[in-house]
């Protein structure tokens, strides 16, 4: 798993709320192995039924293509335990994800894939939201996971609270396995102390 320590890059603002798994990747996508991912992320909110890009919406901006930082609405990956909603977003070029209230299973699949979940007070997210959406793109944003701060152009400044494990985790790119595997040693030796 790829460690996740600072990005900075424009903040794609996407202010809906309660979109759910099947919107971010669409169940299409999801039968065949070779399909691009990063092309199915919100699909049918960036196109028509005929396929045309809706250029309007925000993730079809030119400004928006590969930014590292996504910010939702409330209940944002809510639905299917879905995994492949945070490949997707993956695959859109995003390491962060932004939100009031994020949906437990999403926050569970973006820890286990080297995406940081960062669920902040509905106050904080507004302001953050509107500074995002009157920048347009136009001004880098930065998540320092080392700092557990979020800032932003004009002096813009927030921080967030993540569990020690999860924020270690993340910053050294452990995925459950390997995470686990660290006590290893420790594991065996209690394996073999308690065998009859």
């Amino acid at each position: 798993m790829k460690p996740f320590i600072k990005v900075t890059g424009a903040a794609i603002p996407l202010p809906m709320d309660d979109v759910n798994t099947d919107q971010i990747i669409p169940s299409s996508y999801l039968k065949d192995l070779k399909a691009d991912l990063g092309e199915g992320f919100l699909d049918y909110m960036r196109r028509r039924p005929d396929g045309t890009h809706i250029t309007e919406f925000v993730l079809e901006k030119e400004q928006f293509k590969g930014a590292p930082i996504l910010l939702v609405g409330a209940n944002f990956g809510c639905g299917s335990s879905r995994e492949h909603a945070v490949w997707a977003l993956q695959g859109f070029g995003i390491r962060c994800v932004i939100g009031h209230r994020l949906a437990e299973f999403f926050t569970d699949n973006c820890l286990k894939n080297g995406v940081l979940p960062i669920d902040l007070d509905a106050d904080t997210m507004g302001k953050l939201m509107a500074a995002a959406l009157d920048h347009d793109g136009h001004a880098p944003f930065t998540v320092d996971l080392q700092a557990c701060t979020i800032t932003g152009p004009g002096g813009l400044h927030w921080n967030f609270e993540i569990a020690k494990h999860q924020r270690t985790a993340l910053l050294e790119g452990l995925d459950d396995i390997a995470f686990t595997l660290q006590y290893l040693a420790r594991i065996e030796r209690w394996e073999n102390s308690h065998q009859h």
